[in-house]
């Protein structure tokens, strides 16, 4: 079983045991056990993972970090446990400390769900502030994963790992810098676009007119990138996949447009982190286009409403009743991800 299998196995655990861990130990147990043994590492072997690992500070004798996994006898990474409730931004402090009076280069932050591991790239032998990568393990993406397999027992390279991890922490900051502004865009940051595109002068009641049009832009950027991204891996996808349903009747009047395939794709391209997209399916009608679960009318995700009237799509309540949202353009289905996750959810 490969890495992804094994961490999509501890968040199905963590989904269906959380609520009932109500302890430090338990979430250790259940959770961070079986992580650090996904990345290969024996945890009853004292060799290799060490629990209450000693980490005195000066005169404070007995001071524990919670686990310690060694390379040679020395410990090569920290890890510090707190509940799955904890939240772990208050936590930090305590890492630093331990990691300074050992001579690992990398500690883990944890609370069995989300796992923060940071380095010393700012200064020798003293914990960064901030993590260089952050993961949260039941919304993990493939390129955390690929970032993870380093830190396996078969493949881990301190060199490798610190190369990259500079990286990692700088392009992870920029991101934040880049959602934030796209999301609220600063004085700033409008100022940069304002000469560019305005022969005016750029005074205040200018920018102010700027800020929406740059959050528009910026919007608009997104979509159509993310719109030109799947396409493509869609179309390289429709080569080799097979046909999902069997073709309407020709007596039916029922016609499957591009329009309707492509939500079909955009919606699949959605869900594929919380179900194999080989449950997906669809089911094209004369007044809607549905798009199901294992291909049953029990578990619709939702219906589309695709015409030259209008675009809707539709979730279906407890009851059954349709809970109908407009679209203005195919690529609106994005905004309604979370309402589909939870729709998938439901059924599993």
């Amino acid at each position: 079983m490969d890495l992804k299998d094994q961490l999509k196995q501890i968040a199905d655990k963590i989904n269906k045991f959380k609520d009932s861990t109500r302890t430090e130990e338990a979430t250790k147990n259940a959770f961070v056990m079986p992580f650090i043994n996904a990345l290969g590492y024996d945890i009853f072997n004292p060799q290799e993972v060490v629990p209450e690992f000693v980490a005195d500070i000066g005169a404070k004798q007995g001071e524990k970090v919670d686990y310690a996994i060694l390379k040679d006898n020395s410990p090569i990474i920290l890890i510090e446990c707190k509940h799955w409730k904890e939240d772990l931004d208050i936590h930090s402090t305590q890492l630093l400390r331990y990691f300074s009076v050992t001579s690992t280069k990398f500690a883990i932050l944890t609370n069995g769900i989300n796992y923060r591991f940071y380095t010393d790239l700012e200064e020798s032998n003293k914990m960064d502030e901030k993590p260089f990568l952050d993961i949260n393990i039941l919304e993990i993406k493939d390129n955390q994963i690929d970032e993870l397999k380093k830190f396996h027992k078969s493949y881990f390279d301190l060199d490798k790992i610190i190369t990259t991890a500079s990286t990692l922490k700088y392009c992870n900051e920029i991101k934040v810098i880049l959602s934030n502004e796209f999301k609220q865009p600063t004085e700033d940051f409008i100022k940069y676009f304002v000469p560019k595109v305005y022969d005016g002068k750029a005074t205040q009641k200018v920018i102010q007119q700027f800020t929406e049009i740059v959050k528009i832009s910026c919007h608009q950027f997104l979509s159509d990138l993310i719109t030109e991204r799947l396409k493509t891996a869609l179309d390289k996808e429709k080569e080799t996949e097979p046909k999902i349903t069997e073709p309407a009747p020709k007596e039916s009047a029922i016609e499957t447009t591009a329009e309707e395939i492509e939500g079909y794709y955009i919606i699949k391209s959605i869900l594929r982190q919380d179900i194999d997209s080989n449950r997906i399916f669809y089911r094209d009608f004369q007044k809607f286009f549905s798009i199901l679960i294992d291909d049953s009318f029990r578990n619709t995700v939702c219906r589309l409403y695709l015409t030259e009237s209008g675009k809707y799509i539709a979730f279906l309540d407890e009851k059954k009743n349709e809970i109908i949202f407009q679209l203005d353009s195919i690529d609106d289905i994005f905004k309604h991800a979370d309402q589909l996750r939870q729709a998938v959810k439901s059924f599993l």
